[in-house]
């Protein structure tokens, strides 16, 4: 067995391919790991929007029958009645193959041609067998439509600085056993000198709402057991600060577990500032709820 000299082979790894994606409003670039539409088939399908995905679909299916007519273009007339135009009719009887409709017009007529028809049918059975699966799964997945306000905002409420976030459910249906957590995720350095990327829970005054059908604003008092007491909004641009808020609850007319989650970036966050009351009486005397008002916000009064 001859001897590798190891000092020689060994070669650096290579850096891959760059990917990149966005957390919040913040870009991130990763490198050395396997990316594209094949590396998580089922994930990307769930996940693409729904013109990418019918128009993959109606792609592979093209494809699919291309290859099969070119199969039976390579026998000795395997399909019955097939007009002059030879490739484009094989083209059409795969189609009608793989769909499993058959017209009755062209047939596969030598056992060649029953041979690749029987491949194509059990390929097509398959297709349509995930094609139905997938589309059942994207359709069937809960979706919440939780609006949140493009701002926290901190103020002083009840006599002391609280940060606050504003949440509406667009369908005015009941979510109950709404439940609402808040965390901070900041840059701290350990005794060794290391940086780490760690999160903290911020306390919410009220973190359960039974009946959330309408808006929604939760409160966390900066105090003294609050992770933000004593920042300023220059200390979170330091730190590299965001807030992560995870809002879940079960839709009543679905019966369903519906979540939501909204990123904001310290610089999302509207310091001495406060929203706008989006609630008023209509003429008619009903409350009325303005959402053309929802992410506005105003400077705290001095």
């Amino acid at each position: 067995m001859a001897k590798i000299d190891l000092a020689t082979t060994n070669t650096a790894p290579k850096e891959g391919k760059s990917h990149f994606i966005k957390i919040g409003r913040r870009e991130i670039e990763t490198r050395g790991l396997k990316q594209g539409f094949g590396t998580d088939l089922y994930h990307q399908s769930m996940t693409v929007y729904w013109p990418v995905f019918f128009g993959t679909a109606a792609l592979i299916f093209v494809l699919l029958n291309a290859v099969f007519a070119f199969f039976y273009y390579l026998g000795d007339q395997p399909v019955a009645n097939v007009s002059k135009e030879l490739p484009l009719s094989l083209f059409y009887f795969s189609i009608e193959t793989l769909a499993t409709v058959g017209y009755g017009d062209m047939h596969p007529q030598t056992n060649y041609g029953h041979l690749i028809a029987t491949v194509e049918i059990f390929t097509g059975m398959c297709f349509l067998a995930v094609m139905t699966g997938l589309i059942f799964a994207r359709f069937s997945r809960p979706r919440a439509r939780f609006v949140f306000a493009k701002h926290p905002v901190v103020a002083v409420h009840q006599g002391l600085p609280t940060l606050m976030i504003r949440i509406a459910n667009a369908r005015h249906n009941t979510i109950s056993q709404a439940t609402a957590r808040l965390w901070l995720f900041r840059a701290e350095n350990t005794r060794e000198g290391d940086q780490l990327r760690r999160y903290h829970e911020l306390k919410l005054d009220r973190r359960e709402h039974p009946m959330f059908s309408l808006s929604w604003t939760i409160f966390h008092v900066i105090d003294e057991a609050s992770p933000l007491y004593g920042m300023s909004e220059d200390d979170l641009a330091a730190v590299d600060a965001a807030l992560a808020l995870n809002v879940g609850g079960v839709d009543d007319s679905s019966a369903q577990q519906l979540y939501a989650r909204q990123l904001y970036s310290q610089q999302d966050i509207r310091w001495q500032h406060r929203y706008r009351d989006i609630t008023s009486i209509s003429p008619e005397g009903r409350l009325l709820l303005d959402y053309s008002k929802f992410h506005d916000v105003t400077p705290e009064a001095a």
